[in-house]
């Protein structure tokens, strides 16, 4: 360990951040740099623990408390071998992960835990600067074939993975740009589009080849892709957002989130934005939907200049801390405040909305009416009941639903290929080795297990591929999520 007596010597401390009335009124990220001083205190609090926590907490395994200590004593390349080792881009984990390593730190049982996250993202910059990340080319081609289907993390990692193995990858995305929802559902306040554009160019010269604008069972044919490849992988998302059928949904107003978001990523990259243009400027904007994707809603009026900002959410407010429902090391269900409501938002919870209510086909507002959550019994399950005299009308020009996917989208090869799906509609897999129902198709990621985390995509990604490539070869020596401690730097 870098430090034994850090842990008492130092507290936690994060990078500061521009000022919120500063930072609204551009696009860029904000968290600053710890300084090197900083840094060294920071990865000084890892205690080293004999049962390290945070390796099960991260779904990618990360080897943690010795990249804490080459971090502490300033082995660069050290801590990015180590590192990249278990995930192939922590310059997104390190920006937009909501750090469940940290929830498991044991530190964290009674003081602040590590700052892993701000490690991670701190150690892959310095290595990107120091010259360290280069084109991992493989020694041989195996002369193996993979169309993987969708570029977003999982995509990503599938295809790095499957290259470094010697296959030749070709990833299609329906979108103009690679990246998936990194690209147009997250805000560049969290992830400027130069971290992405970086890794892809890397990629590239690794000798993966991606084709944009490649809308798979679309203006490309499935079956050509069976034909031509000896594996697909379907990693393509969960894009189908959950809607809000309610009276007065048909209003001119209402939009889905990533509809928002998507054109707003698009203006930020000096692209054309082709549809109807949806903006929050001057305006009072609803967000249905608690989670990130309705913060990034938040924060993204907030920058356009959005009159007023208030978000609603159906479930009861969290608890500030952990209480005895979710123990540590468990992922704790608490009150989060992110950095879209530091910058202006009105917040409600326990909240069912009733109907939108509009004049002349435009919407004005929403009826919305307090509930009380009854907890759910061995025989019957949660519900809630409606809170006698709380009906009120929100005044409102936009309301963006934000309250997540349901699954992939079925329409185009999913269909075409008749593949299973699963209760929730998702595409079925086997659970030992992401194999569909069609021989020499695989999924990963949200496609196969729903809406998830980027961290859980990389990690699904990741298993994926040494599945395929024992599946072509009979063998993998991609590293597995198991055994990615077992290294020799």
């Amino acid at each position: 360990m870098g430090k034994p007596t850090g842990f008492i010597e130092f507290t936690r401390e994060l990078p500061s951040k521009r000022a919120p009335q500063e930072r609204i009124k551009d696009y860029n990220e904000f968290v600053e740099k710890y300084s090197d001083q900083k840094l060294k205190e920071q990865s000084g609090r890892c205690m080293n623990c004999g049962v390290p926590f945070c390796h099960n907490g991260c779904p990618l395994g990360n080897i943690i408390p010795e990249f804490n200590d080459a971090v502490y004593n300033s082995n660069w390349e050290e801590a990015y071998e180590l590192l990249s080792v278990t995930n192939n881009f922590p310059e997104f984990t390190g920006r937009i992960c909501p750090a469940p390593c940290e929830s498991a730190c044991v530190l964290g049982i009674n003081q602040p835990a590590i700052a892993i996250e701000e490690i991670e993202k701190h150690i892959i910059e310095i290595a990107f600067e120091k010259g360290f990340v280069q084109p991992k080319n493989p020694n041989i081609r195996t002369g193996k074939k993979i169309a993987v289907i969708g570029s977003g993390p999982a995509g990503l990692a599938v295809a790095a993975q499957l290259n470094y193995a010697g296959h030749s990858i070709t990833v299609h995305e329906r979108d103009d740009a690679p990246g998936g929802l990194l690209r147009y559902g997250i805000p560049d306040f969290k992830l400027e589009k130069w971290v992405i554009d970086r890794r892809v160019k890397l990629l590239e010269q690794e000798g993966i080849v991606f084709k944009c604008n490649s809308h798979v069972g679309m203006n490309i044919n499935i079956d050509d892709l069976i034909h031509d490849n000896n594996a697909i992988v379907i990693a393509a998302g969960s894009t189908i957002p959950r809607d809000l059928n309610i009276p007065g949904r048909e209003l001119e107003g209402v939009y889905f989130a990533m509809d928002f978001l998507k054109q707003q990523n698009k203006r930020v990259s000096n692209k054309e934005v082709k549809d109807n243009p949806i903006l929050a400027t001057g305006q009072d904007v609803v967000v249905i939907g608690g989670g990130d994707t309705g913060s990034d809603c938040v924060g993204t009026s907030n920058r356009q200049g959005a009159r007023s900002v208030t978000q609603l959410e159906l479930m009861p407010k969290p608890p500030d801390s952990r209480n005895d429902l979710m123990p540590w090391p468990s992922y704790p269900m608490t009150l989060k405040t992110t950095s879209s409501h530091e910058e202006g938002a009105n917040r409600e919870w326990a909240v069912l909305t009733k109907r939108f209510v509009g004049e002349a086909g435009k919407l004005t507002g929403i009826e919305i009416v307090n509930i009380i959550w009854k907890a759910a019994t061995i025989d019957k399950p949660a519900k809630f009941e409606e809170v006698e005299g709380t009906t009120r009308i929100l005044p409102c020009q936009k309301v963006f639903l934000a309250m997540g996917f349901l699954h992939p989208q079925h329409k185009g090869f999913i269909s075409d290929l008749d593949l299973e799906l699963d209760q929730k509609g998702n595409v079925k897999a086997n659970e030992i080795n992401y194999a569909t129902s069609m021989q020499k198709v695989f999924t990963a990621g949200d496609a196969r297990r729903g809406q998830s985390l980027v961290v859980w995509a990389i990690s699904e990604g990741r298993e994926c591929a040494r599945k395929v490539d024992e599946y072509l070869m009979g063998y993998s020596s991609l590293e597995s999520k198991d055994k990615s401690y077992i290294i020799n730097i």
